[in-house]
């Protein structure tokens, strides 16, 4: 391909990208109300089942998925533009969880157009990017069967089934369970942002293999997750930073607007910085995916870009409550369900301090006398 060709085809995809946020506005509209993610706190499921069905109808679901098996069969670059428009609304619907694993795994008509939930369950203890852990699906007569604990699970009680991961002798496989089937106990646990965590118990359950022998495909699908959620806590960071520049520049004091004093000026300009650096580690690191790069530079870039997508939403949200004054700390206060959505969203697919770990591990040592 010439480089003309090269920058026509990028110009393309640029566009199409500019589409895709267009389209999130049907569902998250920027700048839009919060009365619906209000409403939906502390609820079962925690999200609109036919919002996502919604996601599903535009193709938003099988972003990920093959042409050839009914998905869109488009990159990381385009999923994770979808995530930070979600992340910029607070969406709640498992727009992630879905589009990056379980639709990948399931090209399933129904999973694809969001009819049929099917949410990963993976971890099997806190602060781990492992997806092996020690639970067992085995042979029962005719019967597969598994066996084990799974924690973490977001929005697990608006879930029909979940794709457990498990092994079956030295090889890591993904099971389908039902939920609330025989052997199949959920536990949930509220989470500060008004959602919920699952803890899925299983004991010799009935299951249906969907991917044997598939522990790098795991990894990286897992990798891409993590990717697109450091993409949604960059649009969590975005609108919490835009409101506060909003009220800055109403706020009154010794009458003139708080955003005209310098030391403000200071602390905002500080926080923008943030947001863009961690734009720029998520576009660098769902580049690197769509590159199909050896899996130790992309886990390397996948780590950077969570762990700096965490740390930054952290210092942006609560700074943004400080820059409120009192009325930030109040729930009646927009700014604050931001807060709480990156302490959520900060942990899920690993923490911070665990893609440090992972990144020190993977990164490329430095070559100090070059």
């Amino acid at each position: 391909m010439t480089a003309p060709d090269a920058m026509g085809v990028a110009d393309d995809r640029a566009d199409g990208i500019r589409l895709l946020r267009d389209s999130a506005a049907a569902i998250v509209p920027r700048g839009g109300p919060l009365g619906r993610i209000r409403a939906l706190r502390d609820t079962e499921a925690g999200f609109d089942r036919a919002v996502l069905g919604e996601m599903g109808a535009f193709g938003w679901l099988g972003l990920r998925v093959a042409d050839e098996a009914g998905g869109v069969g488009l990159g990381m670059a385009e999923l994770c533009a979808l995530a930070e428009e979600m992340g910029h609304g607070l969406a709640p619907e498992p727009l992630v969880a879905v589009a990056a694993i379980a639709a990948p795994l399931v090209p399933e008509e129904d999973v694809i157009a969001g009819v049929r939930v099917l949410l990963p369950a993976w971890a099997e203890r806190p602060h781990t990017l492992d997806p092996a852990g020690t639970t067992m699906a085995a042979i029962d007569g005719a019967t597969l069967r598994v066996t084990g604990r799974k924690i973490a699970i977001p929005m697990a009680a608006g879930a029909d089934g979940f794709l457990v991961t498990a092994r079956e002798g030295d090889a890591l496989s993904v099971v389908i369970v039902e939920n609330g089937a025989p052997g199949v106990t959920l536990t949930v646990e509220a989470t500060v942002d008004g959602g919920h965590m699952g803890t899925l118990t299983l004991e010799a359950a009935r299951c249906v293999r969907v991917a044997e022998d598939a522990g790098p495909r795991i990894a990286r699908l897992l990798d891409e997750a993590a990717v697109a959620t450091a993409a949604e806590l960059v649009g969590v960071m975005d609108r919490a930073f835009a409101l506060t520049l909003d009220y800055l520049g109403t706020r009154q004091q010794f009458g003139k607007p708080i955003g005209s004093f310098q030391v403000l000026q200071h602390r905002a300009a500080d926080l923008k910085i943030q947001i863009e650096l961690s734009r720029a580690a998520v576009g660098h690191a769902a580049a690197v995916c769509d590159a199909s790069a050896p899996a130790a530079q992309r886990s390397a870039a996948v780590s950077l870009a969570k762990a700096r997508a965490s740390d930054a939403a952290m210092l942006v949200t609560r700074q943004a409550i400080h820059l409120h004054g009192g009325i930030g700390y109040t729930d009646e206060a927009d700014i604050g369900l931001f807060l709480r959505r990156a302490m959520v969203l900060a942990a899920s697919c690993g923490t911070a301090a665990a893609h440090r770990r992972r990144y020190a591990a993977a990164a490329p040592p430095l070559d100090l006398d070059a």
